[in-house]
């Protein structure tokens, strides 16, 4: 009896390791999407937009968010799951997921970016020079092709006023009028 009770809890035992061992195929981040679900949006991690922008250029917008922030949690639930939105982020731009407060460090352009401790908390140091310091969550940045800041948008959208924001930097109407002018037009 005690060798087939022995031999259920090996069998039981070896089934849970198999069940909570990590797939090989399966990407270590959380925060890289390698398959694209339809009506999402295509979220990539900064250097994942960075390559792909190396081969085919195109504008880029980046969510800042932290893991804290209700405003942030509530965009990913309503406005950034609405499939108009998510095709038209898709179509017209390299949408990237971005935590703020992450420790991982980013090489870009010669340049080492990392977490910095504050009393706060901290911030990464490519989010506090993307938001030009100007650290509230949620907020987004609009970069060209070649990585120049086009706008930085802070604060949570409806579907309406994100869609209007993102039609404005993607069809360039930025070069030719104010966003006061084009939001009171559109």
């Amino acid at each position: 009896m005690k060798k087939m009770l022995f031999a259920a809890l090996a069998i039981v035992t070896i089934g849970l390791v198999y069940a909570f061992v990590p797939n090989s195929n399966e990407t270590a981040t959380t925060s890289s999407k390698t398959e694209i679900t339809e009506g999402a949006i295509n979220w990539m991690t900064w250097d994942e937009a960075i390559k792909a922008n190396e081969k085919a250029p195109k504008k880029i917008f980046i969510d800042f968010y932290t893991n804290w922030c209700g405003w942030c949690k509530r965009m990913d639930a309503t406005t950034f799951a609405d499939p108009s939105v998510a095709e038209y982020i898709n179509k017209n731009y390299y949408a990237v997921k971005f935590n703020a407060e992450q420790k991982e460090d980013i090489v870009f352009q010669g340049t080492t970016f990392s977490f910095k401790r504050s009393d706060r908390g901290g911030v990464h140091t490519l989010a506090f020079e993307l938001l030009d310091g100007r650290l509230g969550y949620p907020s987004y940045v609009y970069l060209q092709p070649n990585y120049e800041r086009i706008l930085i948008s802070p604060g949570y959208k409806d579907v309406p006023m994100l869609q209007k924001e993102l039609k404005f930097v993607a069809e360039e109407h930025y070069k030719t009028t104010t966003w006061e002018q084009f939001s009171n037009a559109y």
